[in-house]
């Protein structure tokens, strides 16, 4: 259905937990997530893990029980941090843990993620989590495609901006998503389009484009557009 996403109670908030709060910063004051931001649409809060170290060293990660290659991310910081970023707004939020193994995220998820008002999005890094975070807090798991990364604040950033897309005003119009890849349940993609100039190295601008018939040109568009690639399947 090609309905205008409803209005929510602005500013929509994110909540980020992370190692690496400066990752963000760059991305949060530029082109539409900073002017969303400036405009009172969505709200970002940063939130680094070291605040719940066990230790006076900052430890936050340990050698996994068993043996294997790398470091875990403790349960107690992340544990207590959680807790304590959900005390900091009366909407205790919707919890996210940004994994390999979580559910892929896609646009129909972005809508999801939409009516929860707040997200708290848990960064992973090195080897990933003690399962003991899972159990304790019950996160709902996300992943945004399955290859490694070196952390979970990439996709954090995807959600973030998936998500404020689809604020009523963060674009501008508010028809803008209604015109966009997956913007339904078809999951098609978006038709080729085209800007001045008329003609570049002998390639022109499809004549109908030209027409200022807005109903065929209509037509057109949605003839060519088509299916996104389904995942790969082994």
């Amino acid at each position: 259905m090609n309905e205008v996403p409803e209005p929510v109670d602005a500013p929509f908030r994110f909540d980020v937990l992370t190692l690496f709060p400066p990752l963000f910063e760059g991305f949060l004051t530029e082109s539409i997530i900073g002017r969303a931001v400036r405009n009172g649409l969505v709200e970002v809060k940063l939130w680094d893990l070291r605040q719940w170290a066990v230790n006076r060293f900052g430890q936050v990660d340990d050698r996994p029980f068993g043996g294997g290659p790398g470091m875990l991310l403790m349960a107690p910081p992340v544990v207590e941090g959680v807790n304590a970023i959900r005390d900091d707004f009366a909407d205790p939020g919707h919890l996210v843990m940004l994994t390999p193994s979580g559910r892929r995220f896609d646009q129909s998820k972005a809508r999801e993620f939409l009516t929860r008002k707040r997200l708290i999005l848990l960064c992973g890094r090195y080897e990933g989590f003690d399962h003991r975070v899972n159990e304790i807090l019950g996160p709902e798991t996300v992943s945004i495609g399955d290859y490694v990364l070196s952390g979970g604040e990439v996709p954090a950033m995807v959600i973030i901006d998936s998500v404020t897309r689809l604020v009523p005003g963060a674009l501008g119009d508010e028809t803008s998503p209604l015109d966009e890849s997956f913007h339904d349940d078809r999951r098609l993609v978006e038709y080729p389009q085209y800007t001045r100039p008329r003609e570049y190295l002998g390639h022109s601008v499809p004549e109908i484009l030209l027409s200022g018939d807005h109903a065929k040109i209509a037509r057109w568009r949605e003839s060519l557009r088509r299916p996104s690639e389904p995942p790969q399947t082994q």
